[in-house]
């Protein structure tokens, strides 16, 4: 987001899940990182990173739909929509390649 939407604050819904999720997958990264300490099969290792992509996907999903929700639903309101959405744009161009 930019400067000026940086500092706004949002009642997201589904931070709280984010949150979780995020743990979550903070804990199963720890686990493939033993893993390879444990020098486990490569295939074991690679299973368990496409679960993490999933999980991180999941979480992303999530954050767009609060966004919708929330951030894009005040900024209509505020009348900066074009603003908040070229900001989104980027970040999925980030996100998506």
């Amino acid at each position: 987001m930019t400067e000026k939407h940086s500092h706004q604050k949002h009642i997201h819904k589904y931070r709280k899940d984010v949150q979780n999720r995020l743990s979550i997958i903070e804990g199963h990264v720890r686990g493939v990182k033993q893993m390879v300490s444990d020098e486990r099969d490569c295939p074991d290792i690679l299973i368990q990173i496409a679960a993490i992509r999933k999980a991180l996907d999941n979480a992303a999903k999530i954050i767009f739909a609060d966004h919708m929700e929330t951030c894009l639903v005040d900024a209509v309101h505020e009348g900066n929509e074009k603003e908040v959405i070229e900001d989104m744009k980027k970040a999925l161009d980030s996100f998506i390649r």
